[in-house]
């Protein structure tokens, strides 16, 4: 799948090459991250959950970069878009003969990845018949091609993923929960968007700049109002969604100014604050749309940074995270609204 996060606090050509394409430093996603750091150098079988469009194949790519395995294969297949009877020559090949249709021999992708990385996508689609076959060859790192009796040995590392409930499935018996265990081995769930708004900018400005390039147009002004529009909204579509509407949007682009792509969508009642929105220069940088979303944002909390109900929920991110972004930003409580300790924040907040 497509989904983006280059990762700003990796440092050196490794981490580069680890991270390629992961953009954000929330908090959410940097736990990924570690998780990844942990389990790459392992040969251990990692289960990869999430929503569709949140970036799992990324996550995958990821693991085997920072592996050593990299400079190897890195096979992949969705076993939800290949047909039932076919998925078993996918994985294991067949013999010249195996079947009807069957003309020449063919290399399955676990002989592909030997020595490598596979990364099988939508695993909780996989039919209950094959599931016996693919615990075996994760077990014994062994398998047989369809119409032969050979054995072929392999030394494949396993990443697969799912946005199924494999539990639920586990309880219905239409997964094997042995196999289950199997893959379970180092879960990473990977958040929806919504859970890392803090990325959202970032991941809107890359898009901008790579549709932009491939559009041949110039768009260089993203007012506040669209970038509060983005943050503010739910995505249940996650980070493919996203890249679909700034796709959108900047074709829909005009004077170097990029559209806001959400307004057809009835996006209001998930944006409680953008009607109170001010008014706000459009050649503003995306620095200042950042300083006026947080200031429009604390101003609706009563300037309470932490707690259910302060501006750090409201988008998104940690406490001491929306702290830190108001030092750098040089944001502060109005003198009139001050606490009793002149900081300008709110000593409740702290």
């Amino acid at each position: 799948m497509t989904g983006y996060a280059t990762v700003t606090y990796a440092a050196g050509d490794q981490a580069e090459r680890r991270f390629d394409r992961i953009i954000g430093n929330s908090a959410a996603l940097e736990s990924v991250l570690d998780q990844v750091e942990q389990v790459a150098p392992t040969n251990s079988t990692v289960l990869i959950e999430g929503e569709t469009g949140t970036g799992k194949e990324l996550i995958a790519h990821a693991i085997h970069n920072a592996s050593r395995r990299y400079g190897r294969a890195f096979i992949k297949l969705n076993c939800a878009a290949i047909p039932l009877d076919l998925l078993e020559s996918e994985l294991f090949g067949h013999e010249k003969g195996a079947f009807t249709g069957a003309i020449a021999q063919k290399i399955g992708r676990f002989e592909m990845a030997d020595k490598g990385t596979l990364f099988l996508d939508e695993v909780g689609d996989i039919p209950p018949a094959l599931q016996p076959k693919l615990l075996r060859v994760l077990q014994e790192q062994e398998f047989e091609r369809l119409g032969s009796g050979r054995t072929h040995k392999v030394d494949v590392r396993l990443v697969a993923a799912t946005n199924r409930d494999l539990v639920k499935m586990v309880l219905r018996e239409q997964f094997r929960s042995d196999l289950y265990y199997r893959l379970n081995v180092f879960p990473i769930l990977v958040p929806a968007l919504r859970e890392r708004r803090q990325d959202i900018p970032a991941l809107v400005t890359h898009f901008v700049k790579l549709f932009s390039r491939r559009m041949g147009k110039q768009v260089d002004r993203i007012p506040p109002e669209t970038m509060a529009a983005f943050q503010w909204y739910s995505w249940p579509g996650n980070i493919r969604e996203l890249q679909n509407l700034v796709e959108r949007a900047v074709i829909l682009s005009k004077d170097g100014m990029l559209l806001n792509p959400l307004h057809k969508m009835q996006t209001e009642p998930m944006i409680p604050s953008l009607h109170r929105l001010r008014t706000f220069q459009s050649s503003m940088t995306l620095e200042d749309s950042d300083r006026a979303l947080l200031v429009e944002t604390l101003e609706q909390a009563g300037w309470v940074v932490g707690g259910p109900r302060g501006a750090a929920a409201k988008l998104g991110l940690k406490r001491t995270t929306l702290l830190a972004k108001m030092r750098r930003l040089e944001i502060s409580r109005p003198i009139h609204q001050e606490g009793t300790d002149g900081s300008g924040i709110a000593p409740e907040t702290i």
